[in-house]
């Protein structure tokens, strides 16, 4: 099944813990119906010291479901979904439901 973000895409958390907070899609796991978003869902983990890093506890982001993130709408800068258009010239792009702005670059 195909997914509604890329990586790249800014979206807002819709429900659970950090319900409200934005940031941009990291990246996308289409396998598992998941993305991970900048600063959203941290958790600590404790890593070992390697030749190339330190050790420590570390915060980093961990995937969310696709489900519970929607897109910014480019215009409004609010929640929207996500609707697909053909253009004259051929390409199907993305587009913004609440505005009707095209989300693809």
């Amino acid at each position: 099944m195909a997914m509604h973000v890329k990586k790249g895409d800014r979206v807002v958390v819709i429900t659970g813990k950090d319900k409200g907070k934005r940031g941009e899609v990291i990246q996308a796991i289409p396998s598992e119906n998941r993305v991970i978003v900048s600063g959203v869902n941290l958790v600590k983990r404790h890593q070992r010291a390697t030749a190339a890093s330190q050790g420590g506890i570390i915060e980093k982001e961990a995937p969310l479901h696709v489900s519970n993130v929607a897109h910014i709408d480019p215009k409004d800068d609010r929640p929207t979904r996500v609707g697909h258009k053909t253009l004259e010239d051929g390409r199907k792009v993305r587009v913004a439901r609440r505005s009707g702005e095209v989300i693809d670059r």
